[in-house]
């Protein structure tokens, strides 16, 4: 088998449409296993800038088959829009293929996101409000509406009927919002059809056919460990499964199709959303503000402005355990170039007094407890120019040997920049 996965280590936003597209030139096939468009991969090549919401990232290579799995939700006008996209910068999308089992978002599922969070006022969890959530809970009420659905216009419209007669009862009903038109969302979605069937496929047949001729598959996954349903800080969470193991189920694949993973951590920690947040540098404070400024911290669908901590090895570790890593591929590390000492936190302390050197397992306790920190000298030189490890300045060097150390696998990559060339590559991942 030859099987890697990018996995996200903190709350998103690490950068992993970067390494993705990195290690997308060995690969044959690149595969997305969760998420929906609610999560945003940059990726910048010559100058030239790629905002990616579905369509995995492998898809700037010419020989890469790029692959939306089972476990995805798709919004398939988002879909078009992002091929159309690709297509006028150029780049060919009849390579990508969409699994005839994932699951649709459907119109209701973002008009009920969307007047849910205002309900929930101030308890909101701060989703981006296009319907994963809703989209994820019918998949697991068997009431939600397929790709494959789309093939076939009257079980289409079966199923969308039933589906409306519960949503619009609770539109009206519970948040005094008109119904939706059945007629209307059935002549939008099958008008997208001839532009979606050429991509519809078994993308299971698909990528076992991959794996069992010993091609490389890159498994790709959205947001991160953190937001994970059942491993995050619930329930300021996605509503799917990010983590490594989210690939077995989001992609058709076992365990043993997997023999490398590279948790992405960033330099430093953000997050965007509510939720606990131990290392956070509140509004105001000039590390975090100046971490916002350089390292260009917005939301790539959203532009939320993302809330900012110095770097938490207690969760780093916890997601290379949660993930079994191999390895560790760093982001961001040109941002940290200003500043004179860097804090790094290597335990919590609860309300009690009590050190905490791992995740703890109550939500109470991880909202309230404080991090400590360990100070290392930062460098204050840019380092967007290194190529090599031994190009970084020494106290750079060291910052990366020191997450080596606490997180418990190596580091194989290092980014210094933006640019998929501005990529420091470890002697052991060469």
């Amino acid at each position: 088998m030859s099987g890697t996965v990018i996995v996200g280590t903190q709350w998103g936003d690490e950068g992993k449409g970067r390494f993705t597209d990195y290690l997308a030139k060995e690969s044959d096939l690149v595969v997305r296993y969760q998420g929906g468009h609610n999560a945003g991969h940059t990726i910048i090549v010559d100058g030239d800038v790629f905002k990616l919401q579905l369509v995995p990232s492998g898809v700037l290579y010419s020989h890469v088959t790029p692959v939306i799995g089972n476990g995805v939700v798709i919004d398939p006008a988002v879909l078009i829009d992002e091929l159309d996209m690709l297509d006028a910068k150029g780049v060919d999308t009849s390579r990508v293929k969409v699994s005839g089992n994932a699951h649709l978002i459907m119109p209701y599922h973002q008009e009920l996101d969307r007047v849910s969070e205002r309900f929930l006022g101030k308890n909101k969890l701060g989703t981006t409000k296009r319907g994963i959530g809703p989209a994820y809970a019918d998949k697991a009420l068997r009431v939600g509406l397929r790709v494959q659905d789309l093939l076939d216009a009257k079980i289409f419209r079966e199923k969308l009927d039933l589906a409306l007669r519960e949503k619009n009862g609770v539109l009206a009903k519970v948040y005094n919002r008109l119904p939706l038109d059945a007629d209307d969302i059935c002549e939008r979605y099958l008008a997208m059809l001839p532009r979606l069937e050429p991509m519809i496929s078994d993308t299971v047949h698909l990528v076992h056919e991959a794996l069992d001729a010993g091609r490389p598959v890159l498994f790709e996954g959205a947001q991160a460990t953190y937001l994970d349903l059942d491993h995050g800080t619930y329930p300021f969470v996605t509503s799917s499964n990010p983590v490594a193991g989210g690939v077995c189920t989001g992609a058709g694949v076992g365990p043993r199709a997997i023999d490398r993973v590279i948790g992405v951590a960033k330099a430093y920690v953000t997050r965007v959303g509510s939720g606990p947040f131990p290392t956070e540098l509140l509004d105001g404070d000039p590390v975090g503000d100046e971490l916002i400024t350089r390292g260009q911290e917005f939301g790539t669908n959203t532009g939320r402005r993302r809330r900012p901590g110095w770097l938490d090895l207690v969760m780093l570790r916890h997601a290379v355990r949660l993930n079994t890593c191999s390895e560790i591929a760093i982001t961001k590390l040109d941002v940290l170039a200003p500043f004179a000492e860097l804090k790094v936190c290597i335990a919590y302390e609860g309300d009690d007094g009590t050190r905490y050197d791992h995740v703890p397992y109550h939500q109470s306790v991880m909202h309230k407890v404080r991090p400590i920190y360990e100070t290392l000298p930062g460098w204050q030189c840019e380092i967007d120019r290194a190529g090599r490890i031994e190009d970084l300045p020494p106290e750079a060097r060291d910052y990366v040997r020191f997450i080596e150390e606490k997180a418990g696998v190596p580091v194989s990559f290092v980014a210094v920049g933006p640019d998929r060339a501005q990529t420091v590559v470890l002697p052991r991942a060469a």
